[in-house]
């Protein structure tokens, strides 16, 4: 596995739309988080595939695998930051050259959601660290609240610093400069609580290296090159592997079936434990109805190693910073946990 090196003032951050672009009323937002970039010190450098939005993508695939290739490759960017995810990064999988990453220097690539699709390969295939946290979008704010703040603490951290993250006791917004929490994007949320799917409360701890992201885009991937799971539990047997996801979403008969296909993908298989974050997907109050917690439970609750739902991970904010392929000690106790990752 190979880390990125720290992020520095100087350094050339690459903005680019490998999947939904930042359509004309969103353009003083996106200045708005560019201009945050540059106030650290950073110069930032624009892709063509950013500024324009049609039929859910900032251009065709083409044009956007060449342009996030470019920038991959390029020796003096050092870090690709895309303003979020959206819903067809899969078209690039195979317009992206994997083998030839794995031999280029790695730099950080930054967000989550649909980037999710790009971040499992760059990891299992290319061998590159990545970061599953807060999108550039996310990063507007006058004031960053203290988990999303985390992000910047990964990224210009030395390489061996431990960087150790609490689960939230709750999450307050402030009205900003895009009016209400909701306005931007956000929902306010209930004071976060973490729990055991097998319903202990007992304090728990497991190790592994992290791998995941959003469950709706890279369930799709497995069975193919691109989430090959099981060879990279196999390559990092010794350290083990913690597999984390987020429903964005899916009803649960559908991530029922998706958890089901993991399953049989050997997804499952040797894993040294799992974490769930919160769903966002709308939720099933008809007690006849397969709900949230019974698509989860049905599918995971025959594992033998800890899995853990209700995570500060993902589309219900806040959210922490995972990096994809660092060592990770997860500690559950009283409802709440951390996450301490080896950089």
């Amino acid at each position: 596995m190979r880390f990125p090196p720290k992020l520095a003032p100087g350094d050339l951050i690459a903005v680019t739309a490998p999947s939904s672009g930042v359509p004309l009323p969103l353009h003083p937002r996106l200045e708005f988080a560019i201009k945050n970039l540059k106030s650290r010190g950073f110069r930032v450098s624009e892709g063509d595939c950013l500024r324009s939005q049609h039929k859910n993508k900032s251009s065709c695939k083409e044009s956007r695998a060449k342009e996030l290739m470019a920038f991959f490759t390029a020796p003096e960017i050092k870090a690709v930051m895309p303003p979020w995810g959206g819903d067809l990064a899969m078209e690039l999988l195979e317009l992206i050259d994997f083998e030839r990453l794995a031999q280029t220097d790695p730099k950080w690539f930054v967000g989550f959601s649909d980037l999710s699709t790009l971040h499992f390969p760059l990891t299992v295939i290319s061998g590159w660290a990545t970061l599953h946290g807060p999108n550039l979008m996310d990063l507007g704010a006058k004031e960053l609240d203290a988990t999303t703040q985390t992000i910047w603490d990964i990224l210009e951290s030395d390489r061996g610093v431990v960087i150790k993250q609490y689960s939230s006791e709750a999450f307050q917004r402030e009205e900003n400069r895009w009016g209400t929490a909701t306005d931007a994007g956000f929902n306010l949320t209930q004071p976060t609580e973490w729990k055991r799917l097998d319903g202990g409360t007992s304090a728990i701890s497991f190790q592994g290296r992290l791998i995941g992201g959003c469950l709706d885009t890279i369930s799709r991937l497995a069975g193919t090159k691109f989430g090959n799971l099981p060879r990279f539990c196999e390559q990092n047997k010794n350290d083990g592997v913690i597999l984390y996801f987020e429903n964005a979403e899916m009803g649960p008969c559908e991530l029922t079936r998706a958890l089901c296909s993991l399953h049989m993908h050997g997804w499952f298989d040797n894993l040294a434990g799992v974490l769930i974050g919160r769903n966002a997907a709308p939720e099933v109050d008809d007690p006849g109805q397969q709900n949230y917690l019974d698509a989860i439970s049905s599918s995971l609750a025959d594992l033998t190693v800890p899995v853990l739902y209700d995570v500060d991970i993902g589309h219900i904010p806040p959210q922490l910073s995972l990096v994809n392929g660092a060592m990770a000690t997860i500690v559950f106790a009283e409802r709440g946990g951390s996450v301490s990752q080896h950089l």
